[in-house]
């Protein structure tokens, strides 16, 4: 294994942290999203992670990948409000299940793992800078 196979790695690590960042921010900022051009409330969205063999130490040397980003299809929160035009013949409107709490937690989440990912490209970028300085003298 080279110092440049955990650089992969850990950059594939750092793609997938990013896309996951990205949907997160999406869930907060449609946390109150009535109307979607698909028609009802948004639907919050989560994103699936594999684990891929890399290289000849496929066995133990895992790539991340993002598998699938998915719809979280859980009933929207039914909120009382007749005065509003979205309200149906009940007086309820369908509010996005998205829990803000829940999304800040999985962003801190996401943010420290790409922070993570990060250092393990950091680290090798020096010792390779470290490994010229020492074939220079």
């Amino acid at each position: 294994m080279s110092i440049f196979d955990s650089m992969n790695i850990a950059s594939s690590g750092m793609s997938a942290q990013r896309l996951r960042i990205n949907i997160i921010s999406a869930n907060i900022a449609n946390a109150d999203s009535v109307k979607t051009p698909e028609g009802g409330p948004y639907k919050r969205r989560d994103v699936i992670f594999e684990a891929v063999g890399y290289g000849k130490f496929s066995n133990i040397l895992k790539e991340v990948r993002v598998a699938d980003v998915v719809r979280d299809d859980t009933p929207p929160k039914l909120v009382y409000d007749p005065n509003n035009p979205l309200a149906d013949k009940n007086g309820y409107v369908a509010y996005p299940n998205i829990n803000p709490v829940v999304e800040m937690t999985n962003l801190i989440d996401a943010m420290r793992t790409y922070q993570a990912n990060a250092s393990v490209v950091d680290a090798a970028k020096q010792t390779i800078q470290a490994a010229l300085g020492v074939l220079k003298a």
